[in-house]
């Protein structure tokens, strides 16, 4: 398992490969990652604008398996949160459990593709040079993209799982009613299928305002990136993500929490562009899946966390909404020492029993 974690990562790095190297050993070939672009030409978003070219960014592992029909029957999409890309589910926590030989979803056996979201990683985004001008995406714009990649661009005409991590989460509900019959199973984690509303709203609105509000943002135009709207950023996003019980031990004081939040806000805006970060929390606008959950057909198991700050449960609403789901079935994992807050969706290691009893009864 350690030497799969270590060959992904080294494969993952900054500069990925288009393919695997020659190897003679047929396993490593197999599981190596392999990255790829689709083109989707003259790609129509709900809000009427069209990009001529809208690039679909995405790794994938194992190798497609073809049924007596000829159709790939093992195809499993993850799809990463709000800011990610398809490369963090290399991350151990999540790769070392679930990519391993003899893993619930082991390359040997799944043809697994991990895409980068428009507006994300090497997929289109505002900062290839449309900035502002870069048409206002949507979560129904990502899923229908992610739609026409697996199937106009891999072949992909149904597949065995589909799952998401946070905004990859709430995709998984928008995938289960526009194409309910798509796939055998459905796993989301961390969100609710309702409107983004409450405090979810606020602290998305007070992001979106600090960018807009900066002077040095320029109506997107910016030379430079609006330092003090960016770190004001980094600090919600941080307080959104925390998970409690865990930063309560790694920073029991103040001088190791001050410390940390200067840190954290440092080394984000190394990386964070502001269009991109704006377009990627507004996409989340138009959402809200709650009115057609009795549209979803595949088993689903739906797994929050209860040190969630983005999604709390003594809201009671997933109770509600589960009870709606036809072969729905929702999960709430205790706060422990073990949890990460809104990040438990990444620690599979956490809910991989629920995977397994979920890839078991969708069977066919």
């Amino acid at each position: 398992m350690q030497a799969l974690r270590l060959a992904l990562i080294a494969a993952c790095a900054a500069v990925f490969c288009m393919a695997a190297p020659p190897s003679s050993d047929a396993q490593t070939v197999k599981l190596a990652p392999v990255e790829g672009d689709y083109i989707a030409r003259d790609f129509k978003f709900r809000s009427g604008e069209t990009l001529p070219e809208l690039r679909l960014h995405y790794t994938a592992l194992g190798a497609p398996h073809r049924n007596a029909k000829g159709e790939i029957d093992n195809a499993v999409l993850i799809m990463h949160g709000t800011g990610g890309d398809g490369k963090q589910f290399f991350r151990p926590q999540f790769a070392d459990v679930l990519f391993a030989p003899g893993g619930l979803l082991d390359p040997a056996k799944y043809y697994i593709v991990l895409r980068d979201g428009i507006g994300h990683g090497k997929s289109s985004k505002p900062s290839d040079g449309l900035r502002a001008k870069f048409p206002k995406y949507d979560y129904d714009d990502m899923v229908a993209a992610d739609h026409e990649l697996l199937t106009k661009g891999l072949g992909v005409s149904h597949a065995r799982l589909v799952m998401g991590t946070s905004m990859g989460c709430m995709h998984s509900f928008v995938w289960g009613e526009a194409y309910p019959d798509f796939m055998d199973a459905l796993m989301p984690l961390a969100c609710l299928p309702t409107e983004i509303a409450g405090r979810n709203r606020v602290w998305r609105a007070l992001l979106i305002q600090a960018i807009q509000n900066d002077p040095e943002w320029k109506g997107g135009d910016y030379a430079t990136q609006p330092v003090e709207a960016l770190r004001t950023a980094a600090s919600l996003l941080l307080i959104a993500g925390a998970a409690p019980i865990v930063m309560q031990n790694d920073y029991p004081t103040s001088d190791k929490a001050d410390a940390y939040a200067k840190s954290y806000a440092d080394n984000y805006l190394k990386t964070v562009d502001a269009n991109d970060l704006l377009y990627q929390v507004a996409s989340s606008r138009t959402y809200d899946t709650s009115k057609d959950l009795e549209k979803i057909k595949a088993p689903l198991v739906w797994v929050n966390s209860a040190d969630d700050f983005i999604n709390p449960p003594e809201l009671g609403l997933a109770e509600q909404f589960a009870r709606r789901l036809k072969t729905g079935k929702y999960i709430l994992i205790p706060a422990s020492k073990d949890t990460r807050g809104h990040g438990t969706h990444t620690w599979a290691a956490l809910w991989k029993q629920h995977l397994e009893a979920l890839l078991k009864v969708s069977a066919k």
